[in-house]
């Protein structure tokens, strides 16, 4: 996920609901924990881009 649209999630979430009311809770225990993992890693990415260009240390 390159770009955070809350309905790209949502339909993911909603994916994984499918597959829970069918039963199979590993598949859907799975895919969520890929889910979390690109989510955390966007916010990561957002997270160093705010933080700028750093400086060297000679620089004032």
């Amino acid at each position: 996920m390159s770009d955070f649209d809350a309905r790209q999630v949502a339909q993911r979430i909603d994916t994984i609901l499918d597959i829970l009311v069918a039963g199979d809770t590993h598949s859907a225990i799975n895919n969520l924990e890929i889910l979390k993992a690109e989510l955390l890693a966007q916010a990561q990415d957002e997270q160093e881009n705010k933080s700028g260009p750093t400086k060297s240390p000679w620089e004032i």
